[in-house]
């Protein structure tokens, strides 16, 4: 191929195209006619030599090599935007805009401190928390809008980890509650209802993994997507909640609940924070990592 005689506008109009896999979708991406796009789909096919988009009864479809194309595509485009990025960024005077994910237990321990960090240092800049959607379906599509991941997955492809805080599990029960320290005791943990927390793209609770793996099942009364949502259940029922002990200790005081450590430990869990590789020596990105950073060091060390 003669790079001569490549247009760069010819690789966002692909770009749009494998996205969309549409004409005129891709076309309203793109603020073009539909005829222009239609042209800049045919320049592409004999540039390519490849169909790119064929039609399937009523809808288009990408070939195997539009599919193979998509991620690479991305991440070029994605480099050649970075070398017109401002090396500066001034926190005070940015209105940029992050979007972060992360699950439900990170949004409450976190994003209070670090929203205070950000209102003092740069009140313009706005933050989107999405909620987790695990790894099944974070899409190299997906992907590129995410500024910052928090979980403790291992890894997420194009990301870089850094480690964030750690934390254990516990057990949380009304302060009330009757049981209370005599979950301590395996017999009374076995006897207690609890409520289990499976997150969005898993299939089980994760202690329940681990206890499985130990031969223990554990009485199940409810299942509830989130964190939160079990330590509400239990601050107004007899359940038992099997928690991150950070957690606890925020909503403790306002929900009424006590910690109380399991008969069975199942370690330290180490809580993540992931950035695009592509966004490395972004300075906006840098800035947001540094504080993202000095969080959850002060979540570690007791001062938030």
């Amino acid at each position: 191929m003669n790079l001569n005689s490549l247009d760069l506008n010819l690789l966002v109009a692909l770009d749009a195209l494998l996205r969309e896999a549409n004409v005129s979708r891709a076309a309203m991406r793109l603020n073009l006619s539909q005829p222009a796009t239609s042209h800049a789909l045919q320049r592409l096919r004999d540039l390519i030599g490849d169909p790119l988009l064929v039609r399937t009864g009523a809808r288009m479809e990408l070939t195997p090599r539009a599919q193979a194309l998509r991620s690479p595509l991305a991440h070029a485009l994605d480099q050649v935007r970075g070398l017109f990025v401002s090396d500066d960024f001034d926190a005070a005077r940015s209105d940029r805009h992050f979007r972060l994910m992360m699950p439900d237990l990170a949004v409450e321990l976190l994003m209070p401190p670090l929203m205070e960090k950000v209102t003092l240092i740069a009140p313009n800049v706005t933050i989107d928390v999405v909620p987790w959607r695990g790894p099944a379906i974070f899409t190299p599509e997906f992907a590129r809008t995410i500024d910052l991941v928090i979980s403790i997955g291992d890894s997420f492809k194009g990301f870089h980890r850094q480690r964030l805080y750690t934390d254990s599990d516990a057990l949380a029960v009304r302060r009330d509650h009757g049981v209370g320290t005599k979950l301590k005791k395996r017999e009374a943990f076995l006897a207690a209802r609890h409520v289990a927390v499976i997150i969005r793209g898993q299939n089980e609770d994760l202690i329940d993994s681990w206890l499985r793996a130990k031969g223990i099942e554990r009485r199940i009364a409810l299942v509830v997507p989130g964190y939160i949502e079990a330590l509400h259940v239990t601050a107004r029922t007899d359940l038992v909640a099997f928690v991150p002990r950070r957690l606890i200790s925020a909503l403790s005081k306002q929900l009424s609940l006590m910690t109380v450590t399991p008969p069975l430990d199942p370690g330290i869990d180490e809580q993540h924070m992931f950035y695009p590789t592509r966004a490395q020596i972004y300075p906006g990105s840098l800035w947001l990592r540094k504080l993202m950073l000095e969080t959850g060091r002060e979540l570690e060390t007791g001062k938030v």
